[in-house]
């Protein structure tokens, strides 16, 4: 049902306009405070919304999540002289 989706962050001067926002994607999170919006649409549709985003007056800045870009598998390096330790029991 759901393809690949992304975030955009939306930057508002005022957050009147949230409900608004609704018709360009799934709205998942309001900060009051920092009045900025987190938006998830899909990947195929995010440079057309950040386009149309951008022409509304009430919007400071638009910037795309870069989390589907970002490989999350990480590494571990053991430090050699910690696992000496660890073999040693102390």
């Amino acid at each position: 049902m759901f393809g690949q989706r992304q975030g955009i962050i939306i930057w508002m001067h005022s957050l009147k306009n949230v409900k608004m926002l609704r018709r360009f994607g799934n709205i998942h999170h309001v900060s009051k405070r920092l009045k900025y919006v987190v938006l998830y649409c899909g990947m195929e549709s995010v440079d057309q919304t950040i386009e149309k985003l951008s022409t509304y007056s009430f919007i400071k800045h638009v910037e795309p999540s870069y989390k589907p870009y970002i490989k999350l598998e990480f590494e571990s390096k053991i430090d050699k002289a910690k696992e000496y330790d660890y073999k040693m029991g102390l």
